[in-house]
């Protein structure tokens, strides 16, 4: 069995780590070779919407899956309903648009921020007005890691961001001075089989995640979110690996946005869970049984931004799980994570903390780029 991958940066990467041991064959498409995936499995190289690329890869592969949503459905559409791809094209699309996605967290219930399409001055005026200040302007679609954002306070200031940021569908959402932000990830097979994995907290900086530490909560909070998970599974008829981050204020949940697809604050699955996301992934669309989602212990998972801190030290920690994605190190760019595992949650934060402080200490060194 050969899966076809669209995209091949570190997820991609991951997923054929964990498709191996299953006997699992796989082919990636990307914009370069020199790709976190096309270390450990061949690619095709060329853009996303390529047809003669597209069928290459559809020809040559039993399944398509894809380790980011910014691609395009209307490419794959044309690809035709003989072509077996999961997640499906539906979630795809809706994860592309933050509008649909909030009108959908609506339609099921859901809880969400206030907001509001935005197209030009007036739109944005009209925006304002409804839901009010301070508020944040997003790109309806393309936006990661804070990229394609802008917090506004003042009604000079949203004008000034409407004109900065790129002119495309724009949406303003209402400011929500959150607690912290959860994130819910869970998989589906074909036949309706769902396994959920226990809730993460995350902590981002400067917009990109930082750190994720699981389990969080086996209480209220994680009862909401993987209610709300179930019901987008449900609503999709779900093949795959899910994901929704949520803002938490109080013990109120509030749907930020989906991804349909492994998801970074479930890295910690791969030594800290039974059966990892990346293999539940594969599992879920390939319609297997699913395995265990059974926390193994306390794990933190922390992304190594930039460049990677010297690793020896780090190695001679007991449960301390070193990924390395080889990448060339680039300030805001993701090239590795760790993960922790600790028998208590007192444990593993004392250790968390103090692997944040060792990277905060190497980055004020500013040491020289590996490659």
């Amino acid at each position: 069995m050969r899966i076809g991958v669209i995209g091949g940066g570190q997820l991609g990467r991951m997923m054929a780590l964990a498709g191996h041991p299953l006997g699992l064959e796989f082919l990636f498409l990307d914009r370069s070779n020199d790709t976190p995936a096309a270390q450990v499995a061949p690619s095709l190289v060329g853009e996303f919407t390529d047809p003669k690329l597209l069928n290459r890869l559809a020809r040559e592969c039993d399944l398509l899956t894809f380790d980011w949503e910014n691609i395009s459905v209307e490419s794959l559409r044309a690809l035709g309903s003989s072509v077996r791809i999961a997640p499906s094209l539906r979630a795809l699309a809706t994860a592309r648009d933050r509008i649909k996605e909030k009108q959908l967290f609506d339609k099921l219930g859901i809880p969400t921020t206030r907001y509001a399409a935005v197209n030009n001055p007036r739109s944005l005026d009209k925006a304002l007005r409804e839901i009010g200040l301070p508020g944040v302007i997003k790109t309806r679609s393309l936006g990661y890691d804070g990229k394609g954002q802008a917090v506004v306070r003042t009604r000079d200031e949203a004008h000034a961001a409407l004109l900065s940021l790129p002119p495309v569908p724009l949406i303003y959402e209402e400011f929500i001075p959150f607690d912290f932000e959860v994130s819910a990830i869970g998989a589906r097979n074909a036949q309706g089989q769902t396994a959920l994995y226990p809730l993460n907290h995350n902590l981002h900086r400067e917009g990109i995640l930082r750190l994720t530490r699981a389990p969080f909560d086996s209480g209220r909070l994680q009862s909401k979110a993987q209610s709300h998970l179930r019901k987008l599974l449900q609503y999709f008829a779900y093949q795959g690996v899910l994901n929704i981050e949520f803002f938490v204020k109080g013990q109120r949940l509030l749907a930020n946005e989906l991804a349909p697809r492994v998801h970074n604050s479930g890295h910690w699955t791969i030594e800290g869970a039974a059966t990892s996301q990346f293999e539940n992934h594969l599992r879920a669309i390939l319609n297997l049984p699913l395995g265990s989602t059974a926390a193994r212990g306390y794990s933190a998972m922390i992304n190594l931004i930039g460049s990677l801190p010297p690793r020896d030290s780090w190695l001679a920690i007991p449960e301390l799980h070193w990924h390395d994605y080889g990448k060339t190190p680039r300030p805001g760019r993701k090239v590795g994570h760790v993960t922790v595992l600790a028998q208590n949650a007192m444990l593993r934060d004392r250790l968390a903390n103090k692997l944040l402080k060792d990277i905060a200490k190497h980055e004020a060194i500013s040491p020289s780029p590996r490659r």
